[in-house]
């Protein structure tokens, strides 16, 4: 009688958080994120990521693969034991021995805090070969996994593994069977990142009209990066009424990685208006998110890369950096300081105009005119001169320096151990 009646008020809490317009964040930077080869974070590098994914506002935190090995259960326990504010979830086979690593590591953590995700793989060829298994037994498996976890997990999560290349008819079968055996969290994931935004979004409806149970669980989705589309397929689902999706920061994962979550969030919250969802992280906390996560796993994001790559703020075209002079929006599709980045970089070089050369030249301090600009100018083009004229500007170019691209910095620096060489 307990049971149905937890399960009950379970499913009207469930039903009630639906209906805000949120978006929920979960982060799997710490086990998808750490499968990207290269990439291993040590337990307390692990506690410092999730605290630092903790104060962003995520809203729950993909903590690790327990059953994966002991380093891999240790993190997990770490940070059940530090990390406060997010749900806290382990990821599990369908599998008993998985689901105790799983509850063992998550020692400590409220009940209302701690989940567990179970996964087993659904499509034709992870059937055949991987699990061989027919459908029936997929979904006793599955359902058997569930109803075993909720000896230790009040929020249990269940994610079809290659769920985009699965029969649609059978995928739905699976999701009424999981959400009828106590999951609350139902995932749609796209494993290996083949679809499209509007096969995505199309799917996500597709699941809410053919799963009778739905209303009594949260839909999730996972989406990899193979085509450059995670983004994309993430947003058209949210529109489809996705409530969570998860993924990584800096979109580090496997082979092309997962969906960045600064990229999500960012676009939730300048088109608010469009998706009409907010979500709990704190668009200010993404820089300094981001960069950590480069940093404890040796991994930069590209200069180019969205939203959080070194270029989005820094620019040497000379019509840009005009603009950016009259009015920093002109060429910023935000401020930096809307995630917590910055200053704006004006680099001096090839394609650089007067404004940012007289710009930065009025910032040395040092009395300079018009036609200091234009030697200066000369040089960074690298147009013929004369060079007599370079000793009355030297003092320039070396404070200038800093400010020049790589290869007119280098260039500089070369010349200047050049003179001292004699």
């Amino acid at each position: 009688m307990f049971s149905a009646i937890n399960r009950k008020v379970k499913r009207f809490v469930l039903r009630q958080q639906k209906k805000k317009p949120l978006v929920l964040i979960s982060d799997t930077t710490l086990r998808d994120g750490a499968q990207m080869p290269g990439v291993r974070l040590r337990p307390a590098q692990k506690v410092t990521i999730a605290q630092a994914l903790a104060d962003a506002g995520i809203h729950s935190i993909d903590c690790g693969f327990p059953a994966a090995g002991s380093e891999e259960l240790e993190g997990v326990r770490q940070i059940a034991r530090q990390v406060k504010g997010p749900t806290l979830s382990a990821l599990a086979r369908t599998v008993i021995a998985d689901i105790d690593l799983a509850a063992e590591a998550l020692t400590g953590v409220s009940p209302l805090k701690r989940a567990v995700t179970l996964f087993i793989g659904t499509s034709p060829l992870h059937r055949a070969h991987k699990h061989e298994m027919g459908k029936s037994q997929i979904i006793e498996t599955a359902c058997r996994a569930i109803e075993y976890a909720q000896k230790y997990f009040e929020i249990i999560s269940f994610g079809p593994e290659d769920a985009s290349r699965t029969e649609p008819d059978f995928l739905f079968e699976v999701y009424e069977n999981a959400i009828q055996a106590g999951a609350l969290s139902i995932g749609f994931t796209d494993t290996v990142g083949i679809l499209t935004p509007a096969k995505a979004g199309d799917m996500v409806r597709r699941i809410q009209d053919n799963v009778a149970s739905m209303d009594d669980a949260m839909l999730a989705v996972h989406f990899h990066n193979d085509l450059g589309l995670a983004t994309a397929n993430s947003l058209a689902c949210v529109q489809a009424g996705a409530n969570v999706v998860q993924g990584t920061v800096n979109g580090i994962g496997e082979r092309a990685g997962n969906v960045p979550i600064e990229e999500v969030v960012m676009a939730l919250v300048l088109h608010e208006d469009e998706f009409k969802k907010k979500v709990t992280v704190n668009p200010r906390a993404l820089a300094s998110l981001c960069a950590l996560v480069a940093k404890l796993t040796r991994f930069e994001p590209a200069v180019n890369k969205a939203v959080i790559g070194r270029n989005i703020f820094r620019t040497e075209a000379g019509i840009h950096q005009d603009g950016i002079l009259a009015h920093p929006d002109t060429y910023m599709p935000f401020p930096p300081e809307t995630i917590g980045a910055g200053p704006v970089e004006l680099v001096l070089g090839a394609q650089s105009g007067r404004s940012a050369v007289r710009h930065h030249l009025a910032a040395t301090g040092l009395d300079v005119n018009e036609e200091h600009v234009e030697l200066v100018l000369n040089y960074l083009k690298g147009r013929p001169h004369n060079p007599a004229d370079y000793p009355e500007i030297h003092e320039f170019l070396e404070r200038l320096q800093p400010f020049m691209a790589e290869d007119l910095g280098e260039a500089l620096a070369a010349e200047r151990a050049q003179r001292e060489a004699g």
